[in-house]
């Protein structure tokens, strides 16, 4: 995906704000959530194109840090931030370089809704040791995962991918998103994606 183009052009579909999606996240994130009391912590969400997601956890409690390497997505999400009153940190970098993008570290919730299985191995390798340099002791990450196979746009990964990008953790919980796409998206692109949940081992 040529995730500048997109934005250009205003064709960003993962930005779904579809009810069933939505219900699903939301039950993942309360998920996470349960036995604490607000504020939950750090979150990172990455490739937060317009901080819909992660204004969402901002409004539940989280201290969120979003980051994108569009600038046209973060114009966007700043725009959003500032309308819908809530605290997020907004930074221009790239998943495979948190570090050096200085965001700092101790997240609590690392969450990707759509770049990981998009990333060739190396990158999908140098993300995972990212993440696991940012992420607290007691962090929990949410992948959204396209299976592989023949696609136009998406490379899509499978679970051993998920697997060797992050070796030390594991995977508690695969589950279906309910993500839809218009008919012929839907025919085209195959998404049938699923929330991976990673823990620490």
């Amino acid at each position: 995906m040529n995730w500048k183009l997109a934005y250009a052009i205003g064709f960003h579909p993962w930005e779904d704000t579809d009810p069933p999606f939505a219900a699903k996240l939301s039950e993942l994130f309360d998920r996470e959530e349960n036995g604490r009391e607000s504020p939950y912590g750090r979150a990172l969400d990455l490739g937060t194109g317009s901080g819909i997601w992660g204004i969402q956890l901002a409004k539940r409690g989280w201290h969120v840090t979003g980051l994108d390497i569009v600038d046209k997505a973060l114009r966007r999400a700043r725009d959003r931030v500032q309308k819908a009153g809530v605290e997020m940190r907004l930074v221009h970098g790239d998943v495979t370089a948190l570090r050096a993008a200085g965001i700092g570290s101790g997240f609590r919730l690392v969450l990707d809704t759509g770049t990981f299985h998009d990333l060739n191995s190396a990158q999908r390798a140098a993300m995972g040791q990212e993440v696991s340099a940012v992420a607290a002791s007691d962090a929990t990450v949410l992948l959204l995962v396209w299976p592989k196979r023949s696609r136009p746009l998406i490379r899509g990964v499978n679970r051993d991918e998920v697997e060797a990008a992050f070796p030390g953790w594991k995977v508690t919980d695969v589950e279906p998103s309910h993500f839809r796409l218009p008919k012929i998206l839907e025919l085209l692109l195959k998404p049938d994606e699923h929330w991976y949940r990673l823990r620490r081992k």
